[in-house]
C-alpha cells in the first residue's frame, strides 16, 4: 500500500504507484485524499485506489486512519510520505500510522519531515518488530538528526551507519554514491546512476522499487541495496537514450524492464 498525494503533488502519488507495479509487485493500493482521485484514476489502469477524507488544504485528513489501519492490515509492506505535504493534520496522521501499523514500512519525503517534526515518534521506531527503511536525501537526514547537510556530506558512510544503529532503522542516505546502512552494522556504497536522476520525482520512484522488493519477500537490507543498485542503473540506461539533461522520473520507470534484463 502506498499513502501518498496531495493537491500539489499529484505526480509522486504516480510514480511511487507504478514503480512499485513495474518492480514486481502483483497488486499495489493507492490512498489518496479524496480531491485527486480522479486524477490518479485517469492515469494509472492498474492500480486498486482508496479515496480518503482530506483537509482543507487537499491533504490526507486525521479521519482517514480506521481506513488506512484497515487496509494496511490486507498489505505486505507499506509506503508513507510522497508528496503529503507538511500540513499539520496529515503529519499527525503519519504519526499515528508509523506508530500503529505492524508491517514492514518504507517511509520518505513528506513522511520524513513527519518524523522530523516529532522526534519521540522517531525514536519509537527502534521498538518497532516489523523492518523499517528511511529513505532520506542529505537535507531530510539533516532535518532528522538536527544537523546541517555539510555535516552529513561530510561523512555520509559513518552518519548513515550511526543512525541506523541509533534508531534500529536500514537507512538509504540518497545522493551520489547512495549509501544503505543496516543497523547490523553492513553498508552498501552504490556505483550506479547519474547527474541526470536529481529530477523531480526521482526519489518516489526510488521508494515504490523498494516497497515492491520487501512484498516480494526480501530482506529489508536486500530489498533497500538491490533497489538503490537498479533505481540507478535504469537511471544510467535512460541518460544514454534521452540525455542526462533531457531524463526525466518517469523514464527511470520506462527502464526498469531493461535495467532487470541487464541485471539478470
Amino acid at each position: 500500500m502506498v499513502v501518498a498525494g496531495s493537491r500539489s503533488y499529484v505526480g509522486a502519488a504516480c510514480l511511487c504507484a507504478e514503480a512499485v507495479l513495474r518492480s514486481g509487485a502483483g497488486l499495489v493500493t493507492l490512498a489518496v485524499p479524496k480531491g485527486i482521485y480522479p486524477i490518479v484514476a485517469l492515469k494509472l489502469t492498474e492500480t486498486i485506489f482508496l479515496s480518503l477524507p482530506q483537509t482543507a488544504g487537499g491533504a490526507l485528513a486525521l479521519k482517514a486512519l480506521p481506513r488506512l489501519l484497515a487496509a494496511a492490515r490486507q498489505a505486505a509492506c507499506v509506503v508513507i510520505g510522497p508528496g503529503l505535504s507538511r500540513d499539520a493534520q496529515t503529519q499527525r496522521l503519519v504519526h499515528r500510522l508509523v506508530e500503529r501499523i505492524d508491517k514492514p514500512l518504507v517511509i520518505d519525503a513528506d513522511g520524513l519531515n513527519a518524523l522530523a517534526a516529532k522526534r519521540d515518534v522517531l525514536k519509537r521506531l527502534k521498538e518497532k518488530r516489523a523492518g523499517v527503511i528511511l529513505t532520506p536525501h542529505p537535507g531530510e537526514l539533516a532535518r532528522l538528526m538536527g544537523r546541517s547537510v555539510t555535516a552529513v556530506q561530510g561523512a555520509r558512510k559513518r552518519i548513515a551507519k550511526d543512525f541506523a544503529l541509533l534508531y534500529n532503522v536500514h537507512l538509504i542516505l540518497k545522493g551520489f554514491q547512495t549509501v544503505v546502512a543496516a543497523p547490523d552494522g553492513r553498508a552498501y556504497v552504490n556505483t550506479t546512476g547519474n547527474p541526470g536522476m536529481a529530477t523531480a520525482g526521482s526519489g518516489d520512484v526510488l521508494a515504490g522499487m523498494v516497497a515492491a522488493f520487501l512484498a516480494q519477500g526480501m530482506k529489508s537490507f536486500e530489498a533497500a541495496s538491490c533497489a538503490v543498485y537498479l533505481h540507478g542503473l535504469a537511471g544510467d540506461l535512460a541518460a544514454k537514450d534521452k540525455t542526462q539533461p533531457g531524463m526525466i522520473a518517469s523514464d527511470i520507470i520506462a527502464f526498469l524492464p531493461k535495467a532487470f534484463k541487464r541485471a539478470r
